[in-house]
């Protein structure tokens, strides 16, 4: 193995020379940046595990029911034939994660990342409170099989299938809607087999990924790690290491002046290491397993002051502010697409506040060709779909708009939509066979609700060649 200052980049942290994995086992953080990541986390939880039952207008907070096909953001309900607004959402998405990245690097990962609050700010305190520290757990895992780290392990195992078996339930409620979900929770299992079947598959999938998979899926599953090593940039701000001020790295001697025995402020006590969730060495330089998750930092400027040193050692700062001992500067490039997010982000809303009450789709019923059913008039089937974007019962009709013809309805003939309801049918028009001038003519339908029309539809209308 080449023993290059870059030799770190050609093999994962949590690798032997072998190939075999590492369990890591990091040292339990603690200081102001964990404080306020706590906090974070937190709020964070309250509301992943609080939106599905709090109803706006009658509504879900959030609801993304992907099986019926209708989501709910903010009491608004959307479907199907709102998928516009949903591309032109998943744009300002993607550049919003491309700026940001750009901007604060992977701080996404360590302060919001549902698999990082999860992992460190649940299973991992379970972990250190039932196994203790990260030389106790060491010490343990390397232990014979006693009674006492018998029910240790099966206790910790048992509370974390607990937990996933509770979080599995949670994201239900976000497909199926909280009222569903305690619907279902109320009745016997037999009559959910099926769901009850998938629930415990997701459960065990959740329970794998947190007490087996852990930093492996921030370090070779998720996409995002991949993408920052692409969007960043030497003016990203990013967890650091001052490498000026710090090098050359030496241990600690007291009363030492280590400028005299050309030793930086680093004294190599390799903390920042043992508390890395994903193992690094952070002093290396960026690398695509930092979660930017602060760790390092904490501990770093607890052992400058036990040592006398300045904190900061390990701090937020980009490339550039290191090498340059600059501040932060926003570039053309981050002005260029912030400005771009921002006239999305515009556009978005718009189409949100122009959104009508209802949305109707018309098409006259493929392979069907004109008839006469009247004498004096020609006939065209139309299929129809029809949804209600409202938290209110609308009354529906469609009125034709052009002249010399009639809607004829096949079944009911006033359609009462309930609030969020889909409706399909069909109707004829009939028109007068003088305002017939070719083979394909052009109609609009007007769709009223109640008195107001909410939407124009242009669909053909087939005539003798």
């Amino acid at each position: 193995m080449a023993n290059s200052v870059e030799d770190y980049r050609e093999h994962l942290s949590t690798l032997d020379e072998a190939g075999n994995r590492k369990w890591i086992y990091p040292k339990k953080p603690k200081g102001k940046y964990h404080t306020w990541r706590a906090i974070v986390a937190v709020l964070l939880l309250t509301f992943l595990f609080g939106a599905p039952f709090i109803k706006i207008n009658g509504n879900p907070l959030l609801q993304f029911d992907v099986i019926e096909r209708k989501f709910s953001i903010l009491g608004n309900m959307f479907f199907p034939q709102d998928f516009h607004i949903f591309m032109f959402a998943m744009i300002v998405g993607i550049i919003f994660i491309g700026v940001f990245t750009l901007i604060f690097g992977r701080i996404f990962c360590g302060w919001v990342c549902p698999q990082t609050i999860f992992m460190e700010m649940i299973f991992r305190k379970i972990e250190y409170f039932i196994e203790g520290d990260w030389t106790k757990q060491k010490q343990l895992n390397r232990a014979p099989w006693t009674a006492s780290k018998i029910f240790k392990k099966t206790a910790k195992h048992l509370i974390f299938f607990i937990i996933s078996f509770f979080i599995s339930n949670i994201f239900l409620a976000y497909v199926i809607g909280s009222d569903d979900l305690l619907k279902i929770m109320s009745e016997p299992p037999s009559q959910h087999i099926v769901g009850l079947i998938a629930i415990i598959i997701f459960s065990f999938l959740f329970y794998g990924v947190f007490a087996f998979m852990r930093e492996q899926v921030c370090t070779n599953i998720c996409p995002y790690g991949r993408l920052q090593s692409v969007l960043l940039d030497k003016y990203s701000i990013v967890v650091a290491y001052d490498h000026k001020r710090g090098e050359s790295r030496g241990k600690f001697r007291k009363n030492e002046d280590r400028a005299t025995v050309n030793k930086g402020d680093c004294i190599d006590c390799k903390q920042c290491i043992n508390v890395c969730p994903t193992g690094i060495d952070i002093r290396n330089g960026t690398q695509l397993e930092c979660v930017n998750c602060t760790a390092c930092i904490d501990v770093c400027d607890d052992m400058m002051a036990n040592v006398g040193l300045p904190g900061g050692l390990i701090r937020y700062a980009s490339e550039h502010n290191i090498e340059t001992g600059s501040k932060f500067k926003f570039t053309k490039r981050l002005m260029g697409f912030s400005t771009l997010l921002i006239v999305l982000t515009v556009i978005f809303i718009a189409l949100l506040t122009v959104r009508g009450k209802l949305e109707a789709t018309i098409m006259r019923t493929p392979g069907m060709l004109y008839s006469e059913p009247i004498e004096g008039k020609y006939s065209n089937l139309y299929n129809y779909s029809i949804a209600n974007k409202t938290s209110n019962l609308l009354s529906v009709q469609f009125k034709l708009e052009s002249t010399g013809g009639t809607v004829q309805m096949i079944g009911q003939q006033n359609l009462n939509l309930d609030r969020e309801q889909i409706t399909e049918g069909s109707f004829f028009i009939h028109l007068d066979k003088n305002t017939v001038t070719s083979s394909e003519n052009t109609v609009v339908i007007g769709v009223y609700a109640g008195d107001e029309k909410v939407q124009e539809v242009s669909t053909s209308f087939l005539g003798p060649k």
